[in-house]
């Protein structure tokens, strides 16, 4: 009797680590930039992958040097939004967490995206006033 309790408390226990394994989450973030891949994959479970193109500025060489985050998303309704972003190129903010392990049947990175929010404000395009030459008049010889 003592063996079946014991078995069985064992056994919940390693469904309880397991399943917060699969479903918890590393640590949460953010990062933004734009959207420039986004594609369905896998054989039974679909997931959608992407990559973030967060531009950026190498201090050590001095040159533009872009930076991509690889990211992976089951939602929806974010997925919408993904969509949406990579359409029109506009820059957003991925919220996302961080899985602990990456397995299968989850997608192909540990990045999950939980949320999408695009900019509000877009930034302001400069522009410059057209420069034409002063006109000068013609003067009349009065003389002729």
């Amino acid at each position: 009797m003592k063996l079946k309790a014991t078995l069985i408390i064992i056994l919940l226990l390693l469904i309880a680590v397991g399943y917060y394994l699969t479903a918890g989450y590393y640590s949460k973030g953010e990062r933004a930039g734009t959207i420039s891949k986004l594609s369905e994959r896998g054989y039974v479970f679909k997931t959608y992958e992407g990559v973030l193109n967060e531009g950026g500025y190498s201090g050590e060489t001095g040159t533009l040097t872009p930076r991509y985050f690889d990211f992976s998303c089951k939602t929806d309704s974010v997925i919408t939004k993904l969509q949406r972003a990579l359409k029109t190129g506009e820059r957003i903010t991925l919220k996302y967490s961080e899985k602990f392990f990456q397995f299968p049947w989850n997608g192909d990175t540990k990045y999950f995206i939980t949320d999408v929010e695009f900019l509000s404000h877009p930034v302001p395009v400069q522009t410059f006033p057209n420069h034409t030459e002063p006109k000068t008049e013609a003067k009349s010889d009065s003389t002729l």
